[in-house]
């Protein structure tokens, strides 16, 4: 049997967030995917190079983007030689483009990868419905131009013209991701200061890690914008505790905010990962290892919540890796919105969902508020959804290689019910 190798993070790179309809309103996911993509090559001398593999994706994409993922890397100049995989698992996508690139890299099958995501809403595809649809694939599909316009002509209504509206509702129960959030926020008891206080720590952190320097070398400038522009550093709960419900507007109830969720946002990031020989060979820093990783669903159809399967996952990974929370010092817990993070602290700690739904005799424990998110996260960041995993990613190699013999737990929920979790260790 071929002895495994561990998984090294060389680095990474990616372009500032933007809030949706702001500075990237004429980009799109191919021009910022390539410009980070371009970016991360400069960092580590790769222009013209051969990677053995890209993986990319993005979650709201055009038609005209089949395989974003090798266009891209052709965009931002590594040789033609270098295959590109377009990926997507919603919000997980670049993280699980990571855990693929990791298991081949392990395995011996490739030495060397790069995971990416990119999400715009600032260009999201605007499509019609399925009889005007019909009526344009009839008319094309006609010989003569009689019969083109007849095609298209017959039974015409105006109403046909109508956009379909784009829409992020999980086709399953046809509520939004922040409605399903809501009945978790319910369900858990989570309340609307509690909240409020995660969304500000978020901006306090990462506003603090900007001022520290952290990100200076994380970062490749793009259409002019040279930091994330979501970031308050003057975020405080009194601002915060003004703005009313954003999904629940009705019943008086509703908790979450467009301040304790994240805004739709612009943005695209990628990580380079190597075996060790790959990276020694190269001249290449390696920052952390990517150790061990996990993918989960669960039933948010039928009552479990939506945003609630990286509990799961991160019950498996521990449970394979023998590990528990006892063993991990900093947690990096994707902030959807602060519900999401709230109700999972809760659920890993209460002795029944632990036994019911994580299949453990004992609770998993309680984290230390100090260890989550220590330099900020989506919150504060944004979510361009696939570009998220890799953001993660990045800033975890970066934290544990300032330090030795540390470990990090990485948690995604995405859209579809399911979650995605991994595991970095200090390469010193």
């Amino acid at each position: 049997m071929t002895e495994l190798k561990r998984v090294a993070i060389v680095g990474s790179a990616r372009i500032p967030f933007a809030r949706g309809g702001t500075a990237y309103a004429d980009e799109t996911n191919l021009s910022m995917l390539a410009t980070t993509l371009g970016g991360l090559a400069d960092k580590y001398g790769l222009k013209g190079e051969k990677v053995d593999e890209v993986i990319a994706g993005a979650v709201i994409n055009h038609s005209r983007d089949f395989n974003i993922a090798r266009e891209a890397l052709l965009d931002a100049g590594f040789s033609p030689r270098t295959p590109g995989t377009t990926l997507q698992i919603a919000c997980g996508t670049s993280l699980q483009a990571a855990l693929v690139l990791a298991g081949k890299i392990a395995s011996g099958q490739i030495d060397s990868g790069i995971a990416a995501g990119s999400d715009t809403v600032s260009d999201s595809p605007i499509v019609f419905g399925p009889k005007f649809q019909h009526r344009l694939l009839n008319a094309n599909a006609a010989k003569t131009t009689g019969q083109k316009i007849k095609a298209f002509t017959k039974g015409f209504s105006f109403g046909e013209l109508t956009p379909v509206a784009p829409s992020v509702n999980e086709p399953r129960t046809g509520m939004s991701m922040g409605q399903h959030c809501e009945l978790m926020a319910r369900e858990w008891g989570i309340s609307r200061r509690a909240q409020d206080e995660l969304a500000v720590a978020s901006h306090q952190n990462a506003a603090k890690a900007y001022d520290e320097g952290f990100h200076d070398d994380l970062l490749v400038q793009c259409a002019g914008l040279v930091r994330d522009n979501n970031v308050r550093a003057d975020s405080n709960l009194d601002k915060m505790s003004t703005l009313k419900p954003a999904f629940d507007k009705s019943s008086g109830h509703g908790t979450l905010t467009a301040g304790n969720s994240t805004p739709l946002t612009d943005g695209a990031s990628s990580v380079l990962l190597a075996s060790e020989e790959w990276a020694k060979a190269r001249g290449l820093p390696i920052l952390a290892y990517l150790t061990v990783g996990r993918v989960a669903g669960n039933d948010f159809a039928h009552g479990e919540g939506l945003l609630m399967a990286p509990t799961i996952a991160v019950s498996e990974m521990l449970q394979r890796a023998g590990l528990g929370f006892a063993d991990i010092d900093y947690f990096e817990l994707h902030e959807a919105f602060a519900a999401q993070v709230l109700c999972t602290l809760k659920a890993w700690k209460d002795p029944t969902y632990c036994k019911d739904v994580l299949g453990r005799d004992a609770v998993l424990g309680e984290i230390d508020p100090a260890k989550i998110n220590v330099k900020g996260s989506s919150l504060a960041y944004g979510h361009p959804f696939a570009a998220t995993g890799a953001r993660i990613l990045g800033v975890t190699a970066k934290l544990l290689s300032e330090q030795a013999n540390k470990r990090a737990l990485i948690s995604v929920c995405t859209a579809g019910g399911m979650g995605v979790a991994a595991l970095v260790e200090s390469a010193a």
